[in-house]
């Protein structure tokens, strides 16, 4: 099945390539189990590898921070 790098920023293993043993799904989402990690293999979603949806380039806008926290505060308030 080849290789993944590791994108997920947080993940201890970033920047790392494995080697995938084999893809399977869960839900509606396709996970890698690869070869690696702390107990020998390791399982890493889609999104979290270079195969995964690219990060959004775009940030939230003030005005979007803004709404954000108007609709927190009301369903807060509730």
């Amino acid at each position: 099945m080849g290789f993944v790098f590791v994108t997920h920023p947080f993940h201890p293993l970033n920047g790392q390539r494995l080697e995938v043993l084999y893809a399977k799904r869960r839900g509606a989402d396709l996970v890698f189990v690869c070869s690696g990690g702390f107990s020998g293999q390791i399982t890493l979603p889609e999104s979290w590898t270079d195969r995964g949806e690219p990060p959004l380039d775009r940030r939230l806008s003030a005005e979007g921070l803004a709404a954000a926290g108007t609709l927190i505060r009301a369903i807060e308030g509730r």
